[in-house]
């Protein structure tokens, strides 16, 4: 939620099987907005991210073909799991909110967010995130198991949600309009300056 009300980039990375992507679409899922899953792989070209130029002969120009990343919210699904110029790709989408694509600049949507999920370096198939992408993530957020008491709680939770009996606590999901709004109200929020000179400190 920090993410979403600071217009930050978030970072889950744990182990595989504890929910990360299950975690993301379930916030994505709160939200009332265009979201859309990209399944990192290593065959995964720069511009399967971005979209391309398309030819049509019965025109003779190109057409322009958005590609995923032109959602609100996009899930980056083991982004370590494609080689280095795939993941370069996301670097001016996450810090511009822009896509350059054959010379042309298009715009990101307001609310533009990537929650990227990746497994420790440890595992085959990985490739280490560049420093600058890195830096473009607000929050790198490192899930752990959960201990005997968490475990059983979240047997209890899946069951609820299996047969449908959590249906009615679910609210309803937020308008895009309402998640902006929102920070605005905490970009507004008073610092004072030796709050700000304690951060820059640290």
């Amino acid at each position: 939620m920090i993410a979403v009300l600071t217009g930050g980039h978030i970072l889950l990375e744990s182990l595989p099987g504890l929910a990360k992507t299950t975690a993301v679409t379930t916030l994505a899922s709160g939200i009332h907005a265009g979201f859309q899953r990209i399944q990192f792989t290593p065959d995964l070209m720069p511009g399967d991210l971005t979209g391309t130029d398309i030819y049509e002969p019965n025109k003779g120009e190109f057409r322009f073909v958005p590609g995923p990343i032109f959602h609100e919210i996009v899930l980056a699904d083991e982004i370590n799991r494609a080689p280095p110029k795939v993941q370069s790709a996301l670097l001016e989408a996450m810090q511009e909110h822009q896509v350059t694509v054959g010379g042309v600049t298009r715009p990101l949507p307001e609310l533009f967010i990537v929650m990227a999920t990746q497994n420790p370096l440890e595992q085959s198939g990985t490739y280490p995130l560049p420093e600058a992408q890195l830096d473009r993530f607000l929050l790198h957020v490192v899930l752990d198991y959960p201990n005997a008491e968490d475990e059983l709680l979240i047997l209890q939770q899946d069951r609820q949600r299996h047969y449908g009996e959590d249906k009615a606590l679910l609210p309803s999901p937020l308008h895009p309009q309402q998640v902006l709004q929102a920070r605005r109200d905490v970009a507004e929020v008073h610092v004072d300056p030796e709050l700000e000179r304690y951060m820059v400190t640290l």
